[in-house]
């Protein structure tokens, strides 16, 4: 049996690791460190981009 369906594509600035948490140097009261969640702009936190074709409004603006 064939597959239709192509794998979504990874995105291309995270390399498919949308969200990353980042140290700060501080430790909470228990001693665990304290991290910061960083989302990738381009994917929104998805790890995978659209195909979909740009408009002309988009490349105006």
């Amino acid at each position: 049996m064939s597959q239709t369906s192509l794998p979504p594509r990874v995105c291309s600035h995270c390399d498919g690791f949308p969200v990353v948490h980042i140290t700060t140097g501080t430790h909470t009261p228990d001693g665990q460190r304290r991290t910061l969640a960083a989302t990738c702009p381009t994917c929104k936190g998805t790890g995978t981009r659209t195909t979909s074709p740009v408009s002309p409004a988009e490349v105006s603006a």
